[in-house]
């Protein structure tokens, strides 16, 4: 019999990065139950549509151009891949001998960061979007920015590139930018989408004088757990091997996780008298997106530190809303923009060459060229996904409409859009006080400050 052909296959490290791919997919159906419960029963269905329709569509244009926008051989000046290097990931089902893992792998764990990327936006414009424009937003937006993002951060040639120094212009000794799993392309990213979108749809009717309070806490913090569950893929899974760098990625993923949910509760209970669960989950989830850069840069100590201090500017972040008047539904601006950016940035004083980065930050001896890059990186970044997102949600405003009429706000997106209802009780579903009515009288209502 021939002897089969040399190869470096890891299967080890193949098996971690497939675990991960599936542990990032848990993510979506969690951020559906945590979204939806922090929604009005009457538009929770809706909320939870927007999150899967993002991955539904996100994932069938990844096989055809996304893949190959974000990974492909640089195109124009560090700013976007070939997309037509790999259409439809062709040539990429052939093993490659020199290869630890199949790119095939690779290929499924990426397609799942840009579809949870997409789907966190949809948060900030619950109870008031058009689901039609929301889909069509997400394939846009995904398109123009999202996957030349990617590509700036982690495709070969991309101008920021995390660990190989295109930015070392801008510092004395070429220090390279930190992004382990996703602070600037993911959470910084979506963040700053979800805020343009903000601005075009407006607040919802009644809105901040009607309390809009979550339906259901159990949800919530059942996402919240799933969400932290799937995170490890997310973050170690980055590692796209099973070595110790996962390993001290995983250890920072709990600590820094359990750092922001206890800072949270502390600024609750300091601010408001009382430690909610609701603050818990959203601690949790803030810890989540500020260690997700930095979980390869930093130590445990300084994952705790990290974690805490982005649970209470997260925790104090959220009612920024109030004060300056714009409509965050589910505090993803609060959450996800500001804790990508605390993360992203402390990684310039807290990184200690002792963790696999191997960087020092302004606290550990290693000056300021760190934190510049970092500040470059997430600031650049942070701009572009604003402007693109501002200028493709006005054109779709004014071409599609992206705000829901307001008899169809009053009565729940849940019986509008998609003719369900969360639950159905008594005979009568949750539609709320005003389910089923389309009156001009129910609307006024609702501005007027009755909740429905």
């Amino acid at each position: 019999m021939p002897e089969e052909a040399a190869t470096a296959l890891n299967t080890g490290d193949t098996a971690w990065i497939l675990t991960s791919a599936a542990l990032v997919l848990l993510m979506i159906p969690g951020l559906a139950l945590f979204y939806g419960g922090m929604t009005r029963a009457k538009s929770t269905l809706n909320m939870m549509m927007m999150v899967f329709g993002a991955l539904f569509l996100v994932g069938v244009i990844w096989v055809i151009y996304g893949y190959s926008m974000a990974f492909g051989t640089d195109a124009f000046a560090g700013l976007v891949g070939s997309p037509t290097e790999f259409f439809g990931l062709e040539g990429l089902m052939v093993d490659d001998p020199e290869a630890t893992y199949p790119v095939m792998a690779f290929v499924a764990f990426q397609c799942l960061f840009a579809a949870i990327t997409v789907a966190l936006i949809a948060g900030a414009i619950a109870d008031r979007t058009k689901f039609a424009t929301w889909m069509t937003f997400a394939g846009i937006w995904a398109t123009i920015v999202y996957f030349p993002v990617a590509h700036w951060v982690w495709g070969a040639g991309g101008w920021i590139f995390e660990g190989t120094g295109p930015l070392s212009p801008f510092t004395e000794d070429g220090t390279a930018v930190i992004d382990f799993a996703g602070g600037t392309a993911v959470h910084i990213n979506a963040g700053a989408a979800a805020l343009a979108l903000i601005l075009i749809l407006g607040e919802r009717l009644g809105w901040p004088r009607t309390p809009m309070k979550p339906h259901n806490l159990t949800l919530v913090m059942l996402g919240a757990g799933l969400l932290w569950f799937g995170w490890f893929g997310f973050n170690a899974g980055s590692a796209l091997a099973a070595d110790n760098t996962a390993a001290v990625v995983f250890m920072n993923t709990i600590i820094a996780t359990c750092a922001g949910a206890l800072a949270w509760l502390l600024v609750e209970k300091i601010r408001d008298g009382h430690a909610t669960s609701l603050g818990a989950a959203s601690g949790i989830v803030a810890g989540l997106v500020a260690i997700t850069p930095a979980c390869s840069a930093v130590s445990p100590i300084g994952a705790i530190l990290l974690g805490a201090i982005a649970g209470a500017i997260c925790a104090l972040a959220i009612g920024l809303k109030y004060k300056l008047g714009y409509d965050d539904s589910l505090d993803v601006v609060g959450v996800h923009l500001v804790g990508g950016l605390t993360g992203t940035l402390l990684i310039g004083f807290l990184a200690t060459d002792a963790a696999p980065a191997g960087a020092n930050g302004l606290f550990y001896g290693g000056g300021f060229n760190q934190l510049i890059v970092q500040a470059i990186a997430a600031f650049a970044v942070m701009a572009y996904a604003f402007v693109a997102a501002l200028a493709i949600g006005k054109i779709l405003d004014v071409t599609m409409g992206f705000r829901v009429g307001e008899d169809e706000e009053i009565t729940g997106l849940d019986r509008t859009t998609h003719a369900e209802t969360a639950y159905e009780l008594h005979g009568t579903g949750a539609g709320g006080k005003f389910a089923g009515v389309g009156s001009a009288a129910a609307a006024r209502a609702e501005k007027e400050g009755v909740s429905a």
